[in-house]
């Protein structure tokens, strides 16, 4: 496994030695050392580190607080701060920048060692989340592509093919889609499940369910019933004359 690359940060140089020091007992590399937050950047941007260890309390034009801001605008690279300041004020102004660990000097090896692996473990889930909301906008975005649609099955994106749709019903706060083999219970609303379903092949027959027109095999109101899945479906009276339309009746 490849070691944790480590910045660190403090203007400090016997503070700065001790803590890469201990960096290095706990078995992260130290990729560098700067003590002005100009520095920190320029070795930031050029090493590219898993993880920054900033001083807040910095000399030079920039103090740790506007470099970590600068960072994550610029790097998204994850930062912890190192202080001696604890006062509100410092905290106030260190919070904005939404640091991943606060640590506050002096500290113990194993202090440094979980706000570590914290941090790192935070930003590798929060990369996750993006990374899915990305896709999931990216996929609301793209109206030609409603073949399929992803849902969040067991902490993982699954890609359901819209023909393989029976149909999708309501349950309190979530919906189910339901294929003929599998069940899918997702936090959503049948709104939002509508505007993601091609309206040519799917259609609200309930307020608590919708249902792809060609696997209806037939219609007794006030129910219908689905082709294979054999599934009985009621059918709102606000929803009867949509469904007609839609049916190509002789």
């Amino acid at each position: 496994m490849a070691k944790t690359n480590v910045l660190v940060v403090e203007d400090e140089s016997i503070v700065s030695k001790d803590i890469q020091h201990s960096l290095k007992k706990l078995g992260y590399n130290v990729v560098g050392a700067a003590s002005t937050g100009e520095k920190a950047f320029e070795l930031a941007s050029s090493e590219r580190p898993d993880i920054i260890l900033m001083d807040i309390m910095l000399k030079g034009s920039i103090n740790g607080i506007e470099t970590a801001e600068r960072v994550k605008k610029e790097l998204n690279i994850p930062v912890i701060y190192l202080t001696a300041y604890a006062d509100e004020a410092t905290l106030a102004k260190a919070k904005v920048t939404e640091p991943y660990g606060y640590i506050i000097k002096p500290f113990k090896e194993v202090d440094l060692h979980t706000s570590i692996e914290m941090a790192l473990y935070k930003y590798s889930k929060e990369k996750e989340v993006l990374k899915e909301r990305d896709l999931f906008y990216s996929l609301i975005e793209n109206k030609d592509s409603k073949d399929f649609i992803f849902v969040k099955s067991k902490s993982r994106l699954v890609k359901i093919k819209t023909n393989d749709i029976y149909y999708v019903e309501a349950l309190k706060d979530y919906v189910v889609i339901n294929t003929l083999e599998t069940r899918y219970t997702i936090h959503s609303t049948m709104k939002d499940i509508v505007t993601k379903l091609s309206s040519d092949h799917f259609i609200r027959v309930h307020r608590s369910f919708i249902v792809r027109i060609d696997k209806i095999a037939s219609i007794e109101y006030p129910n219908l019933q689905l082709e294979k899945d054999k599934k009985t479906i009621p059918i709102g009276g606000s929803f009867k004359d949509q469904l007609m339309e839609k049916l190509n009746l002789l």
